[in-house]
């Protein structure tokens, strides 16, 4: 009887329950989604809080402002400025804002809200949170604006023609539309590159995670427990460096597609 109930919760487990796309309502033709409802909190938080950390109204910045200027200045001297130089404050905005955007969302992935709503409710299930950047299409739509915006800064700074042009660097001329060939397929890799790291690294942490809490159920062991617990706890300090990690990892590779576009050379 054991084995059989067993058998049957391995079978009926997902770990990839928490990470899916569960729709939440209708807007005429819109379906809303709990991952959308992600992107709308996350942006209703930065809106909210990042404007609070920069106006302080005392004489001395609080912890969380000191903490919001630190990561800036970061980014503006160390990151951004040794690759964009004189263009570094022009769009370092663009940079500041795709990094706290995608740190939110993945913070905001880690907290278990739907399982402390279903807890609350007396055990009915609902589907109002997720991680928005474990979804394809979000971290596709953060690429494509990556896309988008380093395409537009290479043909302001460069002009179409000349834009274009070094799309194919200095070699003989049969080989040029080989080489326009390659370039054309490397700059629709690169934002794809982007959304597939950020939405595996997210995946694989909320898949495992899943995982070790779910030997617990299909076990029903006290020495599974406390070691799949322990290694939960573990994983969930990695998955909190990770969020920071894979933010980072997508605000310094814009950075860096937009630096090629804009400067002739690259």
């Amino acid at each position: 009887m054991m084995v059989r109930l067993q058998t049957q919760i391995l079978a009926e487990f997902n770990p990839l329950v928490h990470s899916q796309s569960v729709p939440l309502f209708h807007l005429g033709p819109l379906v809303f989604t709990n991952h959308m409802l992600m992107v709308a909190i996350a942006t209703g938080l930065l809106a909210w809080l990042l404007p609070k950390a920069v106006k302080s109204k005392g004489l001395t910045p609080g912890p969380w402002q000191n903490t919001i200027e630190a990561i800036c200045e970061y980014f503006r001297e160390q990151v951004a400025r040794p690759m964009l130089h004189e263009h570094t404050d022009r769009y370092i905005g663009f940079i500041w804002t795709i990094f706290f955007f995608i740190l939110t969302m993945n913070l905001l992935g880690m907290i278990p809200m739907a399982s402390l709503i279903t807890v609350v409710s007396g055990g009915h299930e609902n589907h109002l949170w997720g991680a928005a950047t474990a979804n394809i299409w979000v971290t596709g739509a953060l690429a494509m604006v990556s896309f988008v915006m380093t395409h537009l800064c290479g043909i302001k700074h460069q002009g179409v023609v000349n834009y274009v042009a070094h799309f194919t660097p200095p070699s003989p001329w049969w080989i040029k539309p080989f080489l326009f060939f390659i370039e054309i397929i490397g700059a629709f890799i690169k934002p794809l590159s982007l959304a597939i790291r950020l939405f595996a690294n997210i995946v694989a942490g909320h898949i495992l995670l899943a995982t070790f809490f779910g030997l617990i159920i299909v076990f029903g062991n006290l020495g599974v427990a406390g070691a799949s617990v322990t290694a939960a706890v573990a994983l969930s300090t990695l998955d909190l460096l990770v969020a920071f990690i894979q933010a980072f990892i997508f605000a310094f590779l814009c950075t860096l597609y937009i630096s090629f576009s804009i400067s002739p050379e690259h």
